[in-house]
């Protein structure tokens, strides 16, 4: 059995690239190195999905500590051939201070890396492997793929703090079988060798086969045998793919499970539309993270605000909602745009979605190009309030990957005009245009002046103005609020000097009671002198005479103020309530829309605008009961009235009960 050694490669008579230098091609990204980790490997297994395969990639990220079991063969293996400064290749320091811990990502439903190992031999069509260990920024070799010159694959060592991997692949050879392939890589600083010789090396250095003038991987059943000792998934018998092992990850800080958490996250938010499955087409990937055997989902885009809303904005890209962008001079089609505007809660903010400058507000397109990997969410301008969100997705024309890949940095995460000469350039900043003038049509930046626009009714005035005006988005009040435990006082009706006034008889709260008058909540327009038509809790025309008896008549006392929240698909408005009187009572609801500032109030749907809509009643199981009507058991639970709200209007809430006769 071969026994795999360290080879340290001396620089050339012609000279070669150092490591430091490799280490350096990805710049100084934004992006942290776990979020870059997570694009340029899922791009990497994307390019080399097989095709044609009814069946998705499979991409999955474990980390877990070398047990007891594995941890001396880990020491025997890695260690032999190493240089002896720990200076120059810190693996020897990682791997005498005790169990190693690794960061594996690999994939399956992939070609591996197949080809020649050797990057002088004749080239052909399967580069792959010289490509990934040996060569360094050769152009990409596949078609609409989302690498361009290959610097991605530098982030593996600059994940490990030895600068230290493994690479453990299986591919087909060219007479149709199959070949498993093992061998490690660290790439770290150049240095001078110490002693008498003084011979400088580049700080590139590869383990497996030294028999041979150049240092091979292990292959066959050696490979599968020392793959085994070191603990390392097989691979099938008709299986191919790469497993990629970062030894010693740095993890920014975080813990084990809060990394694993963090980068299943991060998969939901830069690969999605991977994940998503369309008509008569399947996701195309699937992913899994793990922590010492735990698994911490991804989350299903199509359940996770507010990626939600980009997968609407994809299906409406991808549909007769979708919009072609063109360039007029030069002539040419850009791509296709998506866009979606939602009501919606504020954005609970991840460690991901701040990474990517989402905080609680969604004003964001996607950038993608025909790979459909997500470049960047470029911002776009903010809506009139918080309680409004669009979302956007825009994927490049196949004829124009070129140019757009042209101008993405090392990384792949913007699309730079700057670094592009024209017509090119022109593309790109056409291409920003195009979606900020869509952007001013969804939020009716532009403002339009028509004949007759006074006639509009008042909801479609305010369908057409609340963008314009700051804090215009929002809710209207629920009336009827009480303090908790209160017994609601009827109001009277009276001929004051011949007026006929309505309001509160002060002889009609006792004095050892004060907490009884009712009082408007936060959203009310109401005073308690002057009740809101409808407001059934408060109102009542018989006399009331500050001698009578007391009389409990059926309210509604309002819990919090009006808030919005998702119902499955649906962002809705959420009015919880009470109804503190025992028996049973029938509620209502009366919806109206107003335009701030106004006091206007419409209750009937204007022409060409849509009006607040009831979805139902919740009860305190989480049950929905449908109906414009629902009979309630007074007493403490709490319900909830679910509105789907009028899109750009004040939305504005009565609940209205009454007895129910018993027979």
């Amino acid at each position: 059995m071969t026994a795999p050694r360290w080879f340290s490669q001396p620089y050339p008579p012609l000279g070669g690239p150092a490591a430091e230098g490799i280490r350096n091609q990805l710049g100084r990204p934004e992006l942290d190195l776990l979020t870059i980790l997570v694009r340029e490997s899922a791009q990497n297994s994307w390019d080399a999905r097989l095709i044609p395969s009814p069946a998705p990639v499979d991409y999955r990220i474990d980390m877990w500590t070398v047990g007891p079991a594995h941890s001396g063969a880990w020491r025997e293996l890695l260690l032999d051939g190493a240089p002896a400064g720990a200076e120059d290749f810190p693996l020897r320091d990682t791997l005498r201070r005790g169990a190693a811990r690794v960061l594996v990502v690999s994939d399956r439903g992939t070609r591996g890396l197949g080809g020649p190992t050797r990057a002088d031999d004749p080239v052909g069509p399967d580069r792959d492997f010289v490509s990934f260990i040996r060569n360094v920024g050769a152009p990409r070799d596949t078609a609409l793929g989302g690498g361009t010159y290959g610097f991605g694959k530098g982030i593996f060592y600059l994940v490990s703090r030895a600068g230290t991997i493994l690479v453990h692949s299986r591919c087909r050879t060219p007479k149709g079988g199959y070949e498993t392939r093992l061998i490690g890589c660290t790439l770290w600083k150049s240095y001078v060798a110490a002693g008498s010789e003084g011979r400088e090396y580049t700080g590139r250095h590869w383990w497996g086969d030294t028999s041979g003038d150049v240092v091979e991987p292990l292959v066959g059943p050696v490979a599968e045998a020392t793959a085994q000792r070191l603990g390392l998934r097989p691979f099938g018998p008709e299986e191919t793919g790469t497993t990629i092992v970062v030894i010693d990850p740095n993890l920014d800080g975080l813990e084990p499970a809060a990394a694993a958490e963090y980068l299943a996250d991060t998969i939901a938010w830069h690969l999605w539309p991977k994940m998503i499955s369309t008509p008569g087409r399947p996701a195309a990937m699937r992913f899994s993270v793990t922590c010492d055997g735990v698994e911490f989902p991804v989350p299903d885009p199509r359940e996770t605000r507010p990626l939600n809303m980009f997968v609407a904005a994809y299906e409406a890209m991808i549909g007769p909602d979708g919009t072609d962008l063109e360039c007029k001079s030069p002539k040419r089609h850009l791509g296709r745009l998506g866009l979606v505007k939602r009501i919606m809660p504020p954005v609970e903010p991840t460690r991901a979605s701040r990474m990517l400058d989402i905080e609680d507000l969604v004003h964001h397109v996607c950038l993608m190009r025909p790979a459909e990997l997500v470049v960047t969410y470029r911002r776009g301008p903010k809506p009139p309030s918080a309680n409004q969100g669009y979302a956007g997705v825009f994927r490049a024309d196949e004829a124009m990957d070129e140019v757009y890949a042209k101008a993405e940095p090392p990384t792949h995460d913007a699309w730079n005009p700057q670094s592009l000469d024209r017509p090119e350039s022109t593309f790109v900043q056409t291409t920003f245009r195009r979606i900020n003038e869509s952007l001013e049509g969804l939020l009716s930046l532009g403002g339009v002046t028509r004949p007759g626009a006074s006639h509009v009714a008042l909801g479609a005035a305010s369908s057409r103005f609340s963008g314009l005006v700051g804090g215009a988005w929002g809710i209207g009040g629920a009336t009827a609020f009480s303090k908790p435990g209160s017994t609601a006082v009827r109001a009277f009706k009276r001929k004051v000097d011949g007026e006929e006034r309505s309001g509160f008889d002060p002889g009609s709260v006792p004095h050892e009671a004060p907490s009884d008058t009712a009082t408007p909540g936060p959203y009310g327009v109401g005073t308690p002198g002057d009740p809101r038509p409808g407001q059934q809790a408060l109102a009542d025309a018989q006399p009331y005479g500050a001698g009578a008896a007391m009389r409990r008549r059926p309210r509604v006392q309002y819990v919090g103020d009006p808030y919005y929240d998702d119902r499955g698909d649906d962002s809705v408005l959420v009015q919880e309530f009470r109804l503190p009187v025992p028996g049973p009572q029938r509620v209502r609801i009366d919806l109206a829309v107003t335009l701030p500032g106004s006091g206007g109030r419409e209750t009937d749907p204007p022409v060409g605008a849509s009006m607040p809509v009831l979805l139902g009643w919740e009860d305190g199981d989480g049950r929905l009961h449908t109906g414009d009507a629902c009979v309630v058991e007074g007493g403490e639970s709490v319900w909830r009235a679910l509105v789907r709200p009028a899109p750009d209007t004040m939305t504005e809430i009565d609940v209205k009960v009454e007895a129910v006769k018993a027979r």
